[in-house]
């Protein structure tokens, strides 16, 4: 089983994200994480959507992606020619004798503390999967209260972009 993700600027519509998203569930493919935003252009939204399966998976989604009428480009996106990163906000259990110990792993990760109580710490996490991963895990056990992942966005290297066949 590979992961990937493509990239899709659509009609910034109602309804379009329904669309997509309906295409999949109806194909029994499963997401593993989708992003929506508008992009610099308003009449467009980027979404990026990751996906776990065979190659046959992906390229039937593919397929099935460009023949909507909503979707105005699509992009498998390469790792190699590729910046992915995800946004985590961890809500970490912190009293007076851990508290340190937290602050110190997220500065030690080049996370940002952006709320902080008496009770808990909550800290922004910006990065490669895999580094969210571990730093969930690091701060396990000291309690995670809440996690809020945003999912994958992903952007070619260099010059290339998602819209210059538009």
């Amino acid at each position: 089983m590979k992961k990937f993700i493509i990239g899709l600027l659509v009609n910034n519509e109602a309804g379009v994200l329904t669309r997509i998203s309906s295409m999949f569930a109806r194909r029994g493919f499963n997401i593993d994480s989708l992003a929506v935003g508008e992009t610099e252009n308003p009449e467009l939204s980027r979404i990026t959507v990751t996906m776990t399966g065979e190659d046959y998976a992906r390229d039937q989604m593919v397929k099935q992606l460009q023949k909507l009428y909503d979707v105005r480009e699509l992009l498998e996106m390469d790792p190699e020619e590729s910046v992915s990163r995800e946004l985590a906000i961890i809500k970490v259990a912190a009293n007076r004798e851990s508290r340190q110990d937290v602050i110190d792993a997220a500065q030690i990760f080049r996370n940002k503390i952006i709320d902080y109580s008496p009770e808990s710490v909550s800290i922004e996490v910006t990065g490669e999967t895999g580094k969210i991963d571990a730093f969930v895990k690091l701060m396990e056990p000291y309690g995670i209260l809440e996690i809020c992942r945003t999912g994958l966005i992903s952007m070619s290297r260099g010059t290339k972009t998602l819209k210059e066949n538009l």
